[in-house]
């Protein structure tokens, strides 16, 4: 099983792809499919993410940068990680996942969008395409908050 196979996968560009939860043989496969670094932003304590999941990537000589952000209220705080995470690696080839893909396309979109590497238009159809955000009131306040920082 490939990572193009993961739950809610996205290709963003050819350094950069997105996905919800994957399994242990997806991970034990990132390094061979060129992967430099892998940026999680899922709990340890959801039920099904892979607790093995450091020494799985680290064994491959991956890069593995771990920002759990909790659903229920994202902060700030896990943004700016995120961002430094990003900015730290914008040579490398990169996954970010979480459970849905759902914290991930919102904080990439965001990443992108206080870059400058889309729109506030595309950073939405980016999460648009796996959930509504609007359904998720403190996903709501998170995002608008954070637009209101870039300006």
């Amino acid at each position: 099983m490939m990572i193009d196979d993961t739950f809610n996968f996205r290709r963003i560009s050819e350094r950069m792809t997105t996905s919800g939860l994957l399994n242990a043989e997806q991970l034990a496969m990132l390094g061979s499919e060129g992967y430099q670094a892998v940026i999680n932003l899922l709990p340890d304590g959801y039920d099904y993410a892979v607790h093995e999941e450091p020494a799985i990537l680290r064994d491959q000589g991956l890069d593995y940068v771990y920002i759990p952000v909790d659903f229920d209220a994202p902060t700030h705080e896990d943004f700016v990680a995120f961002s430094d995470a990003m900015d730290a690696r914008a040579d490398d080839k990169v996954h970010v996942h979480c459970a849905a893909n759902y914290r991930v396309s919102a904080f990439y979109g965001l990443y992108a969008q206080s870059r400058g590497l889309c729109t506030a238009a595309a950073a939405d159809a980016l999460m648009d395409g796996l959930w509504n955000s609007a359904d998720y009131p403190a996903w709501t306040a998170f995002i608008a908050d954070e637009r209101a920082r870039m300006t």
